[in-house]
């Protein structure tokens, strides 16, 4: 079963938002990647509709080796009182330093952390476990096997995710982010069969994230699974759902 963290969480509605080029973007399978609007007006609108918090994420940092999202962290949080995690690009101590400095309230590893596994001991050792969240992008390869995949998602790892998955809680990260490159952008629903595949060596507060289009997608994931958090982009994007009748579901 799932790390009962209800003590700790409620289960909470997070705002995904990927970034490329100062501009908000949504894509399929994180590809196809089209423009949605100004980040900071629209974590403004979010912020303003009730989100529990913000997942704000560069999705080309880690591929050209770069992070630009510090000084919009400091813009936003001048005005938004929710955690925000940041994400992209975070390959360095010095890397997570600048994100806490700027406002956010932890980070996302993903590329750096299956390149260089003891990176994730680093960094909770220096700001400890709470501030490291770890964001896996899996794909499906075979029946009921799964790959991590790096550079937001196209840079395959030839890991499976269970092993990734006890290596990672093993090395130390407050939270596990787990994004259905299958599922992703599609809002055809969660990734049911991939979240089943990992329930029981989860030990670690989970965020679920690729394919949420309907509040059935979201009524579905909450009857099996009652601890997990989702990570939303789609159907806020295009006003499909109100984070209100989200929020409802989940309380």
């Amino acid at each position: 079963m799932f790390y009962d963290i209800t003590n700790f969480f409620n289960m909470r509605t997070i705002a995904r938002i990927d970034i490329k080029n100062n501009y908000v973007i949504k894509g399929i399978n994180l590809e196809g990647l089209r423009k949605i609007g100004d980040p900071i007006d629209i974590v403004k609108q979010y912020y303003s509709d009730g989100i529990d918090e913000l997942l704000i994420i560069d999705s080309v940092a880690s591929l050209y080796g770069r992070n630009n999202l510090f000084d919009l962290i400091k813009n936003i949080t001048k005005d938004i009182f929710v955690p925000i995690t940041l994400g992209g690009g975070i390959r360095s101590l010095k890397d997570i330093e600048n994100a806490l400095n700027s406002g956010a309230d932890k980070v996302a590893i993903n590329s750096m952390a299956l390149e260089n596994p003891n990176f994730l001991s680093e960094a909770v050792s220096n700001f400890g476990e709470s501030t490291i969240l770890v964001n896996i992008e899996a794909k499906k390869i075979l029946d009921n096997k799964w790959e991590p995949y790096k550079f937001c998602g196209r840079e395959k790892t030839n890991l499976d995710v269970c092993d990734w998955i006890n290596e990672i809680q093993k090395k130390g990260c407050g939270e596990i982010l787990l994004t259905s490159i299958d599922n992703e952008g599609t809002e055809t629903g969660f990734d049911i069969e991939l979240i089943d595949s990992v329930e029981n060596i989860i030990k670690k507060p989970l965020i679920v994230s690729g394919g949420c289009g309907s509040l059935k997608h979201i009524e579905k994931l909450n009857k099996k699974f009652q601890n997990v958090s989702i990570a939303i982009a789609s159907v806020l994007h295009y006003k499909t759902l109100e984070i209100s009748e989200i929020k409802k579901i989940l309380s």
